[in-house]
């Protein structure tokens, strides 16, 4: 029998620390938004041992640089979001996961959810805004959201979020993940695997961008 966790699936990407990110309303992050940055679209389709399929999609994902409270030099702030889809072939079971990997002044470009440690947004108490610093050199992955998928499904994930670095006194950037786990035999209620049937793992990075 083999099995795995939701929960620790979401603890594989991780990082040394802790991100601020908060959900948010994002009004001036329409097509119109002047300063809005649109981020390049992504696709990424995996195939199992026996045919199945996992397809991933990343769509009208976009970033905008904000100013902090206090105005500090020291401290970056911005706001993004997109739609992130996974569909599973028939028989396959799975949860679609979104995480976002936030360095300061670090090179996350070929960075990958292969850290350890995790913090989601929900063990740090839900959806108030929530800052911690963010130090030259570090690396954090913040789990923001996911959802299962019932066999031969899809879902989507809409996502609107902010993140405040203080203590950041140089470049800060991030990228979003979307981390699809499935199985045949996946079980929603408890996030297990059961059987000797297919297991499989796929993610999808997207386009880092400034956090200013």
């Amino acid at each position: 029998m083999s099995k795995f966790s939701k929960r620790g699936q979401r603890r594989i990407a991780g990082a040394a620390a802790v991100a601020a990110v908060a959900a948010i309303g994002l009004s001036s992050m329409g097509a119109g938004g002047a300063a809005a940055g649109p981020l390049a679209n992504g696709y990424k389709e995996s195939t199992g041992l026996s045919g199945e399929k996992v397809q991933i999609w990343r769509k009208g994902e976009a970033s905008q640089i904000t100013q902090t409270v206090a105005n500090n030099p020291a401290n970056r702030a911005a706001a993004f979001g997109g739609t992130y889809t996974a569909k599973l072939s028939k028989g396959l079971n799975g949860n679609i996961a979104l995480k976002y990997i936030i360095g300061c002044q670090v090179d996350i470009t070929g960075l990958t959810l292969g850290l350890s440690g995790s913090l989601s947004l929900s063990s740090l108490g839900g959806g108030g805004t929530l800052t911690l610093p963010l130090a030259p050199g570090q690396v954090k992955i913040v789990d923001v959201t996911d959802k299962d998928i019932k066999s031969g499904g899809s879902a989507s994930l809409q996502v609107q979020t902010s993140v405040y670095t203080p203590g950041c006194a140089g470049y800060a950037s991030a990228r979003s993940a979307v981390l699809v786990v499935a199985g045949n035999g996946y079980n929603t209620d408890d996030g297990t695997v059961n059987g000797s049937g297919t297991y499989m793992q796929s993610t999808l990075y997207g386009q880092p961008f400034s956090l200013g």
